[in-house]
């Protein structure tokens, strides 16, 4: 029996695969690249200002992120649901999914706003005792309030409409929006153009117009233009009660899974902002690094998650567990190719930056280790975020994040950069040692089919 005729070719996937993934996964990395571009030239903007400035910035969107995460796991859960019904073209449970995710998210939204309002300071001594860092992130918070409601309905608005199959739309408004990041960022950071020079808390006020403007379109196409779900703002309102179990079985594993994990990244933030504000920022320059590497596993991982929904939602069991195996190669190569590159381009990224020798070092170390943690950590975001999730297996992945992140990676990173004093790449190996763990326990996961869990009406 030739190859091409065996049952092994389905796993490495077909055309039909390929283009879909392609169709999917693209857009969302394109968009992701643009985003972290500018993100790393916010860096480079701040860094110009000192260390001081790079890590008061890095440390309050830090308490940022952990929004931005819960926001996602409301999102993707969400999309879990929303793919699935997309499917089996339920578009009435859709609407209804779509209607708790915004509620959830306006709630996140308020309590995380209410606490940077009235708790700035205390929220940056949680990450640092630094009194000069301080003081900076309370003026980048200052201006960050508003951002939280605009943020999350931006981020779950556009998680939905990529579960629908159109992931352009979100990319033209994401690419307009991010330029104009870049663009008023420039003005408020150094004062051009005749704006007051704002330093730090530019950046914020930067950022906020950004979100403003990208909202705007987002928001506007999803609530006011697009016509296959027609999803419009009364909607918001209406009654949802009997789809509210089954979110929330799906779902809450999600926010939890993801809410843990913002918690965890915000504990390794506050191991590494008591290790001193060199090693902060030679972190925050290799994160944008080890982000830029990786954008096309994020698109593909969201993309495992959306055609995995679409394909249980025909009823076709057996070719998502046939595309499971084929999303597994991906991770494995891509995550190979990144470290690679993590590799090559180190040096000269590193070199950029107006930093002292001694960040410089610690830079390299944390390059070299991200090297290696990358294969395994892209095998695991595109079966976890992916292929798993979007079989609804939400539970075992809450309990996998639960398990390694808090009883290896924290007490591990603890151990090695505040009491053993290890090098920079062995704390940071430590850090990331639950993305080895996770990558193993997922494919077995895979592996034993027990991932595909049903869900109501399909």
């Amino acid at each position: 029996m030739s190859f091409s005729n065996s049952k092994y070719k389905k796993y490495i996937g077909n055309a039909d695969l390929y283009r879909k993934v392609s169709f999917i996964a693209l857009p969302i990395a394109l968009q992701n690249l643009i985003q972290i571009g500018v993100n790393m030239m916010d860096t480079v903007m701040l860094g110009t200002l000192g260390e001081t400035a790079l890590s008061a910035s890095a440390l309050a969107n830090q308490f940022i992120t952990v929004y931005h995460i819960c926001c996602m796991g409301i999102g993707m859960g969400a999309s879990v649901l929303v793919s699935r019904f997309w499917g089996m073209k339920d578009m009435k449970s859709l609407k209804k999914t779509v209607t708790i995710m915004l509620r959830l998210c306006l709630g996140f939204a308020l309590v995380f706003a209410v606490l940077t309002a009235l708790f700035p300071g205390q929220i940056m001594r949680i990450y640092t005792p630094e009194q000069d860092v301080i003081r900076e992130g309370i003026n980048y918070f200052f201006w960050s309030v508003p951002t939280y409601f605009l943020l999350g309905l931006s981020l779950d608005c556009t998680l939905v409409i990529r579960s629908m199959g159109r992931a352009v739309v979100p990319l033209v408004c994401s690419v307009l929006g991010f330029m104009s990041n870049l663009f008023f960022n420039y003005v408020f950071i150094f004062g051009k153009f005749g704006a007051p020079r704002m330093e730090v808390a530019g950046a914020a006020l930067g950022t906020l117009i950004a979100r403003i403007i990208e909202f705007s379109m987002i928001g506007g196409y999803f609530f006011f233009i697009e016509k296959r779900l027609a999803y419009r703002i009364k909607d918001i309102f209406m009654k949802c009660d009997d789809l509210v179990r089954e979110y929330l079985v799906i779902s809450i594993p999600v926010v939890i899974s993801d809410g843990l994990m913002a918690l965890g990244n915000s504990a390794v933030a506050m191991i590494m902002g008591r290790i001193g504000t060199a090693f902060v920022s030679a972190n925050s320059i290799t994160t944008v690094t080890q982000q830029l590497t990786t954008v096309l596993t994020q698109g593909v991982a969201q993309a495992g998650c959306i055609v995995t929904g679409h394909t249980l939602g025909q009823g076709d069991r057996e070719k998502a567990q046939y595309d499971g195996y084929a999303f597994a190669i991906f991770g494995l190569v891509m995550g190979a190719i990144a470290g690679l590159i993590v590799f090559l381009i180190s040096g000269p990224v590193v070199n950029m930056y107006n930093i002292t020798d001694d960040t410089k070092n610690i830079a390299m170390q944390l390059m070299s280790s991200i090297a290696i943690i990358i294969v395994f950590q892209s095998t695991n975001s595109i079966l976890a975020k992916g292929v798993l999730r979007g079989g609804g297996d939400t539970r075992f992945l809450m309990v996998a994040d639960v398990l390694f992140l808090w009883i290896a990676s924290v007490p591990l990173g603890i151990l090695a950069g505040l009491i053993w004093h290890l090098p920079a790449f062995w704390v940071y190996f430590f850090i990331k040692i639950d993305q080895i763990i996770k990558c193993v326990w997922c494919i077995l996961r895979l592996r034993s089919g027990k991932w595909i869990k049903a869900i109501k009406g399909a």
